[in-house]
């Protein structure tokens, strides 16, 4: 394989106060999201993941998956969030 990643240095970028905190709100959403997808998909809890079954072991409660797993989530929101920042975004927050 000579595929060698080559991802936008985004280790400038910080995440302001409120934004940083809610990353994890927003890293639960990706989950929730990704597993309707897959519910909607056929598939459903399995101990094992297997693509034969349909079934897999991250399709719980955000809260009950392993920090390792919530750790890809909260990575995929932070990186998402640093580059659209990067490319000159504003994100300011809801007006309730």
């Amino acid at each position: 394989m000579d595929y060698v990643p080559h991802p936008v240095d985004l280790s400038g970028v910080e995440l302001s106060g409120q934004l940083a905190r809610d990353i994890e709100r927003i890293a639960e959403n990706i989950h929730e999201t990704w597993a309707l997808q897959r519910v909607r998909a056929g598939w459903a809890y399995g101990e094992k993941n297997d693509s034969e079954k349909k079934t897999h072991s991250g399709l719980v409660e955000y809260d009950r998956l392993p920090e390792s797993e919530k750790d890809v989530d909260r990575a995929t929101v932070t990186q998402t969030i640093k580059m659209l920042l990067w490319l000159g975004y504003r994100i300011e927050p809801r007006e309730d």
